[in-house]
């Protein structure tokens, strides 16, 4: 007989895929979604693989950016550097300086790093540009992809300074540098023409090294290219190593909850491709023994049924990755921003690899099934058919009966039984949907309680300034306060109004609920190199506090609060005391709580301003009573304060970050998916069972079974296996949950709070718990509704 479509054995497979149109349907969108499922979990799982270092490579990222005295070094002498020993490339020299940027309602942006560059492309550090396009003239500039947001897009404009006649630059365009060499980038014209006396152009050079690995590395490559130019000449250097700790300090965080996701979504995809594909074939017993009777040999029939399952699984297969590619290119755009890496794409080999681990799961579980119907006698395989053993589940059947239950729910309780590995296989898919559903409200619940925890100070409705700090006078979107103190060599700006005045007007402004002093600034902590940024309050910080990991918040002089990361660098823990020196002022300090703060590197100190003499308040963050505006009592508080020296503002309502945001759209996204591939695992078992059934259900309806019966008979044989599905996928989903979220609070650099971790309530587990009823139930919907509908004359005729 002929191995292919033109013979009797391309006609039976024909034959069997076009008689079983439903059963052929549900295994191509089943193997669909398990496809996309697992073509999406592996490319987050390969995109949270060394984000950074992969974005690095594909930028051919700059080991080294160092900045040069261009009255000291010429061009020339610059371009000389690229032949020194372990230099394996070079970019430059551009023309560099810096300037602070004031948006068009006034807002002031931090102070930008400006680079000259005629293209984003070069051999070193090239640039992914993200929207719009290069700036070509005088007049244009392109922004750091990190300052994209509602109020600085393209076409926006920034002027240079908050000069009258300050020139005036338009945004054509964002980009991305992984190295981040530059904040903004204009025509090497345009840098020359903003420099200044305070900001002088300056020479960047970018640079590549064959050993760049490690800090003494890098150390090294520093002190040669200070040795081949003249003294003095080189001022600055920045190394790749600095920003790649920063961008993987929030690329770590993220994974493990990719990583939950990832391996859910591929082993679901395993379990339903298999069940799905067995399944199919393992009802077609009957008509496998009559084609061996007309005279196909056990492997005929064995490649017959094998196609039969390949064609539909081949369609799906080809369907699922076409829309795992179109789901994963905005989650992975999304995942860009979380690492704030170059642009992401499904790797090429992910596109390979699952289609063939798909055929081979698909050509597996059919195969095994076939095989063993093809060792069958053909009288056995015919007279096997498609009825389950005899005696099979029968004692499910006498348990069943003695519910005080209709009798058809009873049967359709009792009925999975007969097809035990067929129902492990229903009841794995269920509870890891549940699992899935479970892991995904808790994560989204624990990053919501994060954001609200992240900031205390965005609780505030009214800010007050005792004098308007450099940066302070932002419009809507831009940071108005920094979380830093001031940069090294940088003096901190004498505040011009006199805080206890600012206070006293705050005080008597009517409408005011309760507020509360705050000075921010470097302090010295004995034992720890480099500077601690400390936050001094004053007056009622209830408002105010940090979310508590452990110990409390201070109530005095004389005591600090810290996070984690401070806590694990100083080797120390609450009770230990500490050397603190502010503004030449000394003062030892007893740690009493650890709060969860990731500001700053891990390294900020939280205490009473009564500890330090020289310290005063330099804003005030204002609560105001229920019913007052913020806009009309900062205008009114303005009135008073302005004419001090001061400033305020009222503040905008608290929003998500963004990285919050991205990663709740992927939870909702890869969970509806996970849940979407569980329903259909459902709905595939359900066909196959009603189709076994079919004859049976003919003989129930002769003997008076409605159709509202049989549609709960239907219900009910899933309804079961879905409140243990349930039963198991919650604990699962709870157990999972406890476990990823301290692992992604430890990437961060910080242990999480009860408020994070207890997000769980009793009546909510309970209706999660429903969940795999749920799934199971609108799983088997549409096979039931097909069972009820079906004509008595039509099942008793079926076989």
């Amino acid at each position: 007989m002929s191995r292919w479509g033109t013979g009797p054995l391309g006609r039976v497979v024909r034959a069997g895929v076009g008689r079983r149109r439903v059963q052929t349907v549900v295994i191509a969108i089943a193997t669909m979604m398990a496809v996309a499922s697992a073509v999406v979990a592996g490319s987050l799982m390969v995109a949270t693989n060394a984000p950074f270092d992969h974005a690095f490579a594909k930028q051919h990222g700059a080991h080294l950016t160092v900045q040069f005295d261009p009255d000291k070094v010429s061009e020339a002498q610059l371009k000389e550097t690229e032949q020194l020993e372990g230099v394996t490339a070079s970019g430059g020299p551009y023309p560099s300086t810096s300037f602070q940027p004031v948006d068009s309602q006034g807002g002031h942006l931090p102070s930008l790093t400006l680079v000259g560059r005629s293209g984003p492309h070069a051999d070193v550090d090239d640039l992914d540009l993200k929207s719009g396009r290069w700036a070509e003239k005088p007049g244009e500039i392109v922004l750091s992809a990190s300052f994209t947001g509602p109020f600085l897009e393209v076409g926006s404009t920034l002027k240079t300074s908050d000069a009258a006649d300050g020139p005036t630059l338009t945004v054509v365009g964002f980009a991305t540098s992984v190295a981040r060499t530059a904040d903004a980038w204009a025509t090497p014209g345009q840098v020359r023409s903003l420099a200044s006396k305070d900001s002088p152009v300056m020479s960047q050079m970018l640079y590549r090294f064959a050993s760049a690995g490690s800090k003494g590395q890098i150390a090294a490559n520093r002190k040669a290219l200070a040795a081949a130019v003249p003294s003095g000449a080189l001022v600055g250097a920045q190394s790749y190593l600095d920003t790649k700790r920063a961008a993987d300090s929030g690329a770590r965080a993220t994974i493990p909850f990719l990583l939950a996701f990832g391996v859910l979504g591929i082993m679901m995809s395993v379990i339903i491709i298999g069940s799905v594909v067995s399944g199919s074939v393992g009802t077609s017993l009957r008509r496998i023994g009559i084609l061996k009777a007309i005279g196909f040999t056990p492997r005929e029939v064995v490649r017959a049924y094998v196609a039969q399952a390949l064609i539909p699984a081949g369609a799906g297969i080809v369907l699922g990755v076409v829309l795992g590619n179109l789901l994963a290119v905005p989650l992975l755009e999304d995942t860009e921003q979380v690492y704030g890496t170059a642009s992401l794409t499904v790797a090429w080999w992910v596109d390979v690899v699952v289609p063939l681990v798909a055929l081979l799961i698909v050509g597996m579980a059919a195969l095994l099934p076939a095989l063993r119907a093809g060792r069958l006698h053909t009288v056995e395989a015919i007279a096997v058919g498609r009825a389950p053993r005899t005696g099979r589940g029968q004692w499910a059947h006498r348990a069943a009966g003695r519910l005080p239950l209709p009798r058809a729910m009873t049967y359709g309780l009792a009925s999975p039984f007969a097809h035990p590995v067929r129902t492990i296989a229903l009841l794995l898919a269920v509870a890891f949907g549940t699992v899935a559903a479970t892991f995904a409200v808790g994560l989204t619940q624990s990053l919501n309680a994060v954001g609200a925890a992240s900031d205390p100070e965005e609780r505030s409705a009214v800010t007050a300034i005792s004098g308007v700090p450099e940066g302070a006078g932002g419009g809507p979107g831009i940071e108005r306060k920094s979380r830093g103190g001031p940069s090294s060599g940088e003096a901190p700006e004498v505040p011009s109004a006199d805080p206890e005045k600012v206070s006293a007007a705050i005080k008597a402004q009517s409408g005011t609920a309760s507020y509360y002093g705050l000075s921010r600034g470097q302090v010295a902590v004995t034992g720890l190199s480099g500077a601690v940024v400390a936050s001094l309050y004053q007056g009622d910080t209830s408002a105010g506090r940090y979310e508590m990991i452990s110990g409390r918040w201070f109530t005095g002089p004389g005591q600090a609060v810290v996070p984690t990361g401070f806590l694990e660098r100083t080797g120390t823990r609450i009770g230990d005391t500490v050397r603190v020196t502010y503004q030449k002022d000394t003062q030892t300090l007893r740690i009493v709580g650890e709060a969860f703060d990731t500001s700053d590197d891990g390294l900020h100190l939280n205490a009473d301003m009564a500890t330090f003499a020289k310290a005063e308040p330099q804003t005030f963050q204002i609560a105001v009573k229920p019913g007052v505006s913020p806009a009309e009592y900062a205008e009114k508080l303005t009135a008073v304060v302005e004419p001090l020296g001061g400033d305020v503002f009222a503040n905008s309502p608290s929003e998500q970050e963004s990285m919050i945001l991205i990663l709740d759209a992927m939870a909702v996204l890869l969970t509806l998916m996970l849940v979407s591939v569980a329903g259909l695992g459902v709905l595939n078992s359900v066909v196959l069972d009603t189709r076994e059934r079919v004859h049976d259900l003919g003989v129930c309806k002769a003997l008076g079974m409605s159709p509202r019966q049989t549609l709960s008979l239907v219900l009910a044989s899933v309804a079961g296996i879905g409140l243990i599905g349930g039963l198991v996928g919650v604990p699962l989903g709870f157990a999972l949950h406890g476990y990823v979220l301290p692992v992604m609070g430890h990437a961060a650099g910080t242990n999480l709070p009860p408020s994070i971790l207890e997000v769980y309530d009793t009546p909510q587990l309970v209706l999660l718990g429903l969940a795999g009823i749920v799934i199971a139930v609108l799983g088997a919907l549409l096979p039931a509704g097909w069972a009820a509908k079906a004509r008595t004359a039509t099942a008793l005729r079926t076989e």
